[in-house]
């Protein structure tokens, strides 16, 4: 996923504050700390924590968080200090962070970026830096084209998830007319093509809106849905998009089915619908639901943040706990971390995970699910959606 913010920060890159304690923050070479000898390094956050999608940044860095949290309690001290870096979600501000980011010599691995477009302008950083990177979320193709060691993807690209979406609209909703949409950004321009590209004559036809945040009037959208005869359009973009478009297709009478993708997936979108309007709406994730993942995390994730695990929160967490299990390995610097990624087989919570020549995750492990959003405005899983 990517999202591009609502507004200009003067270019100025904006990094979040640190979090954790320093029990551990000594000196680069001094790794002999309480908690052994794998001690003393820090993993970081990088993603959107403000900005118009911060809700699916936010799932995902309280996920990483737990992971470590839970990690240092076992070790009883401060061992390994999170780090969070605010992108904003935003390609420009992207690289300026990442600057910041690559400067901190404690930083070994980063959980993140979490959308598309910030991860293209952040990852030749990462990759010139040589610091490892696994996205539990960034879905465009592209990114795995680009020669980076440094890149890993946790889930599923868009040539799984494009097609999925298209196989629930076309035998579960028994579409014969679709029309395609989407906000122009890496992300939902990307998912919207293989759509289309899937579908075929089916698509009855296209239109591009603005990012979140830069557009609240659809009404153009909505009158050529409606005369396009389509009953269900797919929308390739965020939930606050997503909720006003569907709210609008509602007043104006449509009665068809609004699909989008995991960016989507979040109840942001019912919060700007309307429960009663978004209720029916589909979305697809390459992600299982949170509330299936394994052990004891449903529960800790309540506990820790007081709210229910959301969007690729099982991911990030473990994500985090890849490298915490390659730290405790003695893989403690960043090209070492990388080497133990090129390898690893790691059975996690939400998913086992392992990793191509081109940080891809292994096609035996990918899955795509369809979620319908209820008249509470929840997200429930439907079904597990195959291409």
């Amino acid at each position: 996923m990517r999202q591009v913010l609502a507004r200009a920060i003067g270019g100025v890159a904006v990094i979040g504050l640190i979090a954790g304690a320093a029990a551990c923050n000594k000196d680069s070479g001094d790794t002999n700390t309480a908690g052994g000898s794998n001690c003393g390094y820090s993993l970081a956050f990088f993603g959107a924590l403000t900005g118009p999608a911060a809700n699916l940044g936010v799932n995902i860095e309280q996920g990483f968080e737990l992971a470590i949290k839970q990690y240092n309690t076992k070790k009883g001290s401060e061992c390994i200090t999170v780090k969070k870096f605010d992108s904003q979600g935003d390609p420009a501000v992207a690289p300026g962070v990442a600057r910041s980011l690559v400067a901190d010599k404690k930083i070994i691995g980063v959980v993140g970026p979490p959308f598309s477009g910030e991860s293209e302008a952040a990852g030749p950083i990462f990759e010139s830096a040589k610091i490892p990177t696994i996205t539990p979320s960034a879905t465009r193709v592209s990114l795995a084209a680009n020669g980076w060691k440094s890149f890993h993807r946790a889930v599923a690209n868009d040539d799984a998830q494009g097609p999925a979406a298209a196989a629930y609209i076309k035998n579960t909703l028994k579409a014969e007319k679709v029309f395609v949409a989407d906000d122009q950004s890496a992300y939902g321009a990307g998912l919207a093509d293989v759509v289309k590209k899937t579908l075929g004559p089916a698509v009855a036809g296209t239109d591009k809106t603005e990012a979140d945040g830069k557009q609240t009037d659809f009404s153009a959208l909505v009158q050529k849905v409606k005369s396009s005869g389509a009953t269900a359009l797919f929308y390739g973009g965020y939930y606050a998009n997503g909720g006003l478009i569907r709210k609008q297709l509602t007043a104006a009478g449509w009665k068809g089915t609004l699909v989008g993708g995991d960016g989507m997936k979040d109840p942001g979108l019912a919060k700007a619908a309307g429960n009663a309007a978004a209720a029916g709406t589909i979305v697809t994730c390459p992600c299982s639901p949170p509330e299936k993942a394994g052990g004891t995390f449903v529960a800790d994730y309540k506990a820790a943040w007081n709210q229910d695990a959301g969007t690729y929160s099982d991911v990030a967490f473990d994500a985090a706990n890849i490298y915490l299990q390659g730290i405790d390995a003695g893989n403690t610097t960043p090209e070492k971390l990388i080497s133990y990624l090129s390898s690893v087989n790691y059975q996690g919570i939400a998913n086992t995970y392992k990793f191509t020549a081109t940080g891809e995750l292994d096609p035996q492990f990918i899955k795509v699910w369809a979620f319908k959003f209820d008249a509470n405005g929840n997200t429930i899983p439907d079904a597990e959606a195959k291409a």
